[in-house]
């Protein structure tokens, strides 16, 4: 795991963090019975468990938990494997993902001090290996539950796009601009912009994109 340089802007290394915790604590106990109404429903509509848990790479590709409530079902064929996740999601978990509810025990993370409130959505970790260098240096950073690339197109984006965004937003970090992307996230959240089936990721997995990539260069040359 190679360390990368953080942004140096005193924002950055003095008032994000003091921020991000303050609010998530404010959040957390003005959103509590809406916390625990969800979970109610999640339980009975899926059962348990009530959280989606999945292993991240945070700041410097340092793998964490992150936590989000399940908006998808159990549902397996007659061989016993899972469902596609299109035949799995329902209209309860569609509402989740569209009113991005299913993301509020992300301020259990920031809470943590492995997410914030903005910057570069955590992807897979097996796609790892297949960031170019400049695309790695969206890890140099927190991850956010929101950012440059879910205002800005969200899973109607390519790769080379949503990268495009974190490595500018890596680059240009400011509290001006995080207000904006808070703002601009309630935007697309009220208008249910841009919802994909995967909810962060895009329908082909970026791992396979890259290899695709690589195969068709190789071809050429």
């Amino acid at each position: 795991m190679m360390k990368k340089e953080s942004p140096s802007s005193f924002y950055y290394r003095f008032i994000k963090r003091p921020i991000d915790l303050i609010v998530s604590i404010v959040l957390l106990v003005m959103l509590s019975p809406l916390l625990v109404a969800i979970a109610l429903l999640v339980l009975k509509n899926y059962g348990k468990p009530i959280l989606y848990r999945a292993r991240r790479p945070g700041k410097n590709e340092k793998l964490f938990t992150m936590y989000k409530f399940r908006s998808m079902s159990n549902e397996k064929d007659s061989e016993g494997h899972l469902l596609m996740d299109n035949l799995r999601l329902t209209p309860f978990g569609r509402f989740l993902r569209a009113a991005s509810l299913d993301e509020l025990p992300g301020l259990f993370n920031i809470l943590k001090g492995n997410m914030s409130f903005v910057g570069p959505r955590p992807l897979a970790p097996q796609y790892l290996p297949y960031y170019s260098e400049e695309e790695n240096r969206r890890h140099c950073i927190l991850p956010g539950i929101t950012g440059l690339a879910q205002v800005n197109g969200r899973n109607a984006l390519s790769w080379e796009e949503k990268f495009q965004y974190d490595i500018q937003y890596v680059d240009t970090l400011s509290f001006k601009l995080d207000v904006m992307i808070m703002i601009k996230t309630i935007s697309v959240v009220t208008r249910h912009s841009d919802i994909g089936v995967r909810g962060e990721d895009s329908p082909e997995g970026f791992h396979k994109y890259r290899a695709r990539q690589l195969l068709k260069e190789k071809e050429l040359y």
